[in-house]
């Protein structure tokens, strides 16, 4: 984890990384009631770290106690295989490997058995699964929309700042399997050889691989928002992307929200310099994305966020935010279940508010947890007070599909020509298409995944 050569952000993400373990195959459970004939609403939580690192427990936020028991619901949390030992595709060595590929997502698959088998004992009903998940785990719910083996096993799903559309396919992710093989110096008649290998040793010889084929990837022109460790469209566990060209049919009725923060990856969080920069500095830097539309970008930026300041030129996220807006359209367009959507701006106080609106920084609001991770939300009256709001609307989405609760403004579902987005803030309200034209823009511009 990257994150832990960087104070600020070991401070304010305090992550509990555990004890890794090939045996990870747990659920962390949190119930206001056991075998006591209730049916509450099940929610599952789909942990981040796009599909490499991480775990149900790594962030305090994840404690499930304060959302399950303001809303009388069950949450859950999820441990699966991941990086090499998740979705290492040897499928091209036999029937046994058939489905190595994806691993991973079938992990979350039998996780998503196991509660509809077992929920019911810890007062859930398996009638009403919510599974949400945010970065790789908004990435690991779209695709689990598109997974013809978790069909009705989950009848609601929200994406936080992880709407992948696409992902791996199987002439690459089985070219990466081909290289990691070669690595090790194993012939495919000892390809069982695996099995004993180390993890470490497994894990470097596939970081290898990896590097090497998206070189091959890249000159034919094969983009995906997460390039390697990750499910592959295999035909079989996963026929087709998740969310392209269209919304999968077989979740059409199947709720959704879908959202991301406003500054996400902020470079200013990261690099100090950029925190005090003047807009005549923040134009130049512009100027090496946008050259000359770098004016057209300053007038839509300007008319979007008139109040902003310059470093916003360069915090504002343009990798999320476009990608969540085409689910939603691809969802809106399907005419099935309702599609809400929502951007997070609140931008937290803490370490003289480097953090901003940071990836990840919803969450503690989302678990109603905003003074459990005080070290990223400062825990002061405000965050508290929003905790309260989103919290509750994410158990209105899990109880009935709609998050619109009294302490917010009605909060329509999406349309294509409405565009209705619930910006959560000190003062939470309703915008329409308030991006749209600057959101076109940079399209032009694609912004390459990880």
């Amino acid at each position: 984890r990257a994150g832990w050569y960087s104070d600020e952000q070991a401070f304010s993400f305090s992550w509990d990384d555990g004890f890794a373990d090939e045996d990870c195959l747990r659920l962390n459970i949190w119930t206001p009631g056991i075998n006591d004939g209730r049916k509450r609403p099940v929610m599952v939580w789909l942990h981040g770290g796009g599909y490499s690192a991480g775990s149900g427990q790594e962030l305090p936020s994840y404690d499930g106690h304060n959302l399950a028991d303001k809303g009388d619901v069950v949450v859950v949390t999820l441990n699966h295989r991941l990086n090499v030992l998740g979705f290492l595709d040897l499928s091209a060595y036999g029937e046994k490997y058939a489905h190595s590929g994806n691993a991973g997502l079938l992990d979350i698959v039998a996780a998503l058995d196991w509660v509809q088998a077992n929920i019911g004992s810890f007062g859930g009903d398996a009638g009403n699964v919510t599974i949400f998940g945010q970065s790789g785990g908004g990435g690991k719910v779209s695709t689990l929309l598109a997974t013809p083996s978790a069909k009705g096993k989950f009848h609601k799903a929200i994406v936080q700042s992880g709407a992948m559309l696409k992902t791996m396919e199987s002439r690459w992710s089985r070219r990466i399997g081909a290289a990691v093989v070669e690595e090790l110096g194993i012939t495919p008649g000892r390809i069982d050889e695996l099995h004993a290998m180390p993890y470490e040793k497994l894990l470097a010889a596939g970081e290898k691989a990896i590097a090497k084929v998206r070189e091959e990837a890249d000159k034919a022109g094969f983009a995906s928002f997460i390039f390697g460790w990750a499910p592959t469209v295999d035909g079989s566990v996963l026929p087709r992307q998740p969310f392209s060209p269209d919304a999968p049919e077989q979740s059409k009725d199947v709720p959704m929200m879908i959202g991301t923060t406003i500054h996400e990856f902020s470079l200013s969080t990261y690099v100090p310099q950029l925190r005090t920069i003047d807009k005549s500095a923040a134009i130049e830097y512009l100027k090496t994305k946008y050259g000359e539309k770098t004016e057209e970008f300053l007038r839509l930026f300007e008319n979007t966020y008139p109040d902003y300041q310059p470093k916003d030129l360069i915090d504002t996220d343009f990798t999320f935010r476009p990608s969540a807006i085409e689910q939603a359209v691809l969802k809106a367009r399907q005419g099935g279940a309702p599609v809400y959507t929502y951007m997070f701006a609140w931008e937290s106080p803490v370490l003289d508010g480097i953090l901003r609106s940071t990836h990840c920084m919803e969450i503690p609001f989302v678990f109603n947890n905003a003074d459990i991770h005080a070290s990223m939300t400062g825990g002061g009256k405000d965050a508290l007070e929003l905790a309260e709001k989103m919290s509750q609307a994410w158990i209105n989405f899990a109880r009935t599909g709609d998050p619109n609760t009294e302490d917010l403004p009605q909060w329509p579902a999406y349309n294509c020509s409405e565009g209705a987005a619930m910006i959560f803030n000190d003062d939470c309200e309703v915008r329409y298409n308030h991006d749209k034209e600057l959101i076109n823009f940079i399209r032009q511009f694609p912004t390459r995944g990880f």
